[in-house]
């Protein structure tokens, strides 16, 4: 069994902490544990509940109709809805659910039936950026176990392999970009997923990979000479400083502009170096691609 916190509930289903308290309070369709210090903790199957709840009350079901629905009523009104937007939160909420309860057949067959149905570069969009930014808010706070981390990401990173490796590289693309991750930075899910975007765009890329040391990256840039550094940021090691980060990396790519992405720099608000700009979201990232490719 896992254990969140509200906080993770609210990170996860979008609902705010005081409104799951107040639900408590009124309704029957969470009773949270409590910890000898008196803080609360939820289940996997409460966290199900809640992303079901809140899935159907963004989508017009009232909150006092939800609570006296038999949970098949609750799967069924789910399944009803048709808004394309309740589709994609209904299929990404399916993996969150598949992955506490380490289903990896299940998770598998939800991915290959999206990329047969909607291709690579829409599942990538649709299903597994948005997925991959839910739980990572839960590597990030240690509520996540190691190993359905490592069963997920490898599963998810097999099927981008198998995507990036049929997408041909350009044989003389207009822009060439670096795709890197510092030392301490192993989750390279969203690079790998921005890798391949970039190719299926024709851009040139270089992927040097995770763990990288500053210096060995000055030294790709040397001999290879990119146009664009990028680096997505999922996780970090405990004593990493985005602050540092950054002088660093003004310091060993002078000349060649960094593109950073990713969770770390969200809350970030000292000035940023000259020659390194930051993407806050998906379309920003799409934007710069496009950009980069036409």
């Amino acid at each position: 069994m896992n254990a969140f916190t509200i906080k993770d509930l609210e990170n996860l289903s979008g609902v705010k902490a005081h409104t799951i308290r107040i639900w408590e309070q009124r309704y029957n369709f969470l009773k949270p544990q409590r910890t000898q210090t008196n803080i609360r903790y939820y289940t996997n199957e409460e966290l199900k509940t809640i992303l079901n709840i809140s899935l159907l009350n963004k989508y017009g079901f009232k909150i006092s109709h939800i609570d006296r629905m038999s949970q098949e009523e609750v799967g069924q009104r789910i399944l009803s809805l048709s808004d394309s937007q309740a589709i994609q939160e209904r299929n990404v909420n399916e993996l969150v659910k598949e992955m506490i309860d380490l289903n990896t057949e299940k998770l598998d067959k939800i991915i290959s039936e999206h990329i047969i149905i909607k291709g690579m570069e829409r599942t990538m969009m649709k299903l597994l950026f948005p997925f991959l930014e839910k739980i990572g808010i839960l590597w990030v706070t240690g509520h996540i176990n190691p190993g359905q981390e490592h069963l997920i990401t490898n599963l998810i990173r097999q099927k981008m392999m198998v995507a990036i490796d049929r997408t041909p590289q350009p044989a003389q693309p207009e822009k060439n970009v670096l795709l890197f991750l510092p030392e301490g930075e192993y989750h390279e899910l969203g690079l790998l997923f921005l890798n391949y975007l970039m190719k299926n765009k024709g851009v040139g890329t270089i992927y040097a990979g995770t763990n990288i040391p500053f210096k060995d990256v000055a030294y790709i840039i040397d001999l290879k000479k990119p146009d664009y550094i990028f680096c997505h940021l999922t996780t970090t090691v405990s004593n990493f400083s985005i602050e540092k980060f950054l002088d660093k990396s003004a310091h060993y790519f002078e000349g060649t502009p960094l593109i950073v992405s990713g969770h770390p720099i969200m809350h970030y608000k000292k000035t940023i170096p000259s020659g390194i700009s930051f993407k806050y979201s998906l379309a920003e990232m799409m934007d710069f691609i496009n950009q980069l490719g036409a």
